[in-house]
């Protein structure tokens, strides 16, 4: 049986996009302030809002702490989405693995 993740919260979405729709926005600064406050290049930060690259945990800490929210946010939603898409990719493979239970 395949267990499917609680509908809690938001909806699987990449990080970046609720930087990019939500937070930025509400921060008012510019981007190029965000990278420096966050100690990374414009470039990483423009990966991120563009969904380019994941949230590591190195950048969960930095947009936790930036955020206020710590790191256990940015982690889970790069989770969920990192697992959403592997469960549309492999979905039938996976289904097609058995479930042994312990004797």
């Amino acid at each position: 049986m395949i267990k499917k993740l609680p509908k809690r919260g938001l909806p699987p979405m990449h990080p970046g996009e609720l930087l990019r729709e939500e937070i930025l926005p509400a921060l008012g600064r510019p981007k190029t302030e965000i990278a420096r406050l966050l100690g990374v290049s414009r470039q990483t930060l423009y990966d991120l809002i563009e969904e380019k690259q994941p949230v590591t945990p190195v950048m969960a800490l930095r947009l936790g702490k930036l955020c206020g929210n710590g790191p256990d946010l940015w982690l889970n939603l790069q989770k969920r989405y990192d697992l959403q898409r592997a469960e549309q990719k492999l979905g039938r493979q996976i289904r097609a693995i058995p479930t042994l239970k312990v004797a």
